[in-house]
């Protein structure tokens, strides 16, 4: 059984739901992971979503800022919408999925960005995230015969060297400094999880899914970071059929920053290793 999950920053749900409904239509993913979608749960437009057969929603949202939302053409059942470092923001949500007639507990994430200034005794928000990246060892990549998870999201780190326009120049810049990239892949390794993105790809490649709005021409300068992500357990490794970089969406019309990245997955002969 194919099975495909989509995952995009929107950067406000409701301002760029026209680009959103493109993604749906053009691509039609199984299960669309939105993260910084800027609603309240009641202002959610899940009539929008219902319209193109997404019939299936889950949101974890605030006014103005943050939130995450998982929308799918199959039923979902909300397992979790987690608080991380005792703060009330909307930055996680966990579904199970049903493909290939196992269950697939699936992660919505939104790691904080954490400011500018890569020093948590000066900045609280750089302190934020190096302590939610720590709570996120407690997420393991769950598995078994019957199972498995797929953890997706804009988590804000891009952790290889090849993963940013320049390792040199970005050392000293949040989302790609060593505090960030060793403890980020640390938490990845410690919770059993698999870096889909970087399978079958070789290291010295670059790979972005994000674009400053500061750049003037973000084609032509090019300076982009890998921040979204796509992670499974290992037992989907073997029946992981790909992805998509929809790089193309960043010069669509009132642009996200971040682009889609769509997985696909075969699941027909789905067995635990």
């Amino acid at each position: 059984m194919p099975f495909s999950v989509a995952t995009w920053n929107i950067n406000s749900v409701r301002l760029r739901m026209p680009i959103v409904e493109r993604l749906l239509v053009e691509q039609a993913p199984d299960v669309l992971c939105l993260q910084e979608t800027k609603v309240p749960d009641e202002l959610f437009p899940e009539k929008a979503f219902r319209k193109l057969g997404y019939e299936h929603i889950a949101f974890h949202g605030q006014k103005g800022y943050h939130g995450v939302a998982t929308i799918a053409r199959r039923p979902i059942e909300v397992v979790e919408k987690r608080r991380f470092c005792e703060i009330d923001d909307s930055r996680h949500l966990s579904v199970t999925v049903k493909a290939g007639g196992k269950t697939i507990l699936l992660h919505n994430f939104y790691v904080p960005a954490g400011g500018d200034e890569p020093d948590p005794a000066v900045n609280r928000k750089f302190k934020h995230k190096l302590d939610f990246v720590a709570e996120m060892n407690a997420v393991r990549a769950e598995h078994d015969e019957h199972s498995g998870s797929i953890l997706v999201g804009d988590l804000n780190i891009a952790p290889l060297e090849h993963d940013v326009w320049s390792h040199k120049q970005l050392l000293n810049v949040v989302s790609h400094t060593p505090v960030e990239t060793e403890n980020f892949e640390a938490m990845r390794l410690s919770g059993d999880w698999v870096d889909l993105m970087r399978l079958n790809v070789p290291y010295e490649e670059k790979l972005y899914t994000w674009w400053s709005y500061r750049a003037q021409d973000w084609q032509a300068s090019n300076r982009g970071r890998r921040l979204d992500h796509i992670w499974s357990s290992p037992n989907l490794v073997p029946h992981f059929a790909g992805y998509e970089i929809l790089r193309l969406a960043r010069g669509w019309e009132r642009p996200s920053d971040h682009v889609p990245v769509i997985g696909r997955f075969n699941l027909d002969s789905f067995v635990s290793p």
